[in-house]
């Protein structure tokens, strides 16, 4: 249960307006090559989930 939520979670994370194009992510892009790392992105999305498992496993 918990795959799939993360899966739909990240299917719907690049419609969320910002998500993915924040200051600290590291996007190159040279000729036909391009390397994204969604740096920033990845940090808040980590203490988001951490707060919300947090609050959900405290009851």
């Amino acid at each position: 249960m918990f795959l799939v939520a993360l899966g739909m979670l990240m299917f719907f994370a690049g419609k969320i307006p910002g998500l993915g194009r924040l200051p600290g992510d590291i996007y190159f892009h040279r000729g036909n090559f391009t390397f994204y790392f969604p740096l920033a992105t990845s940090i808040i999305l980590s203490i988001l989930l951490t707060i919300i498992i947090n609050l959900l496993l405290r009851r």
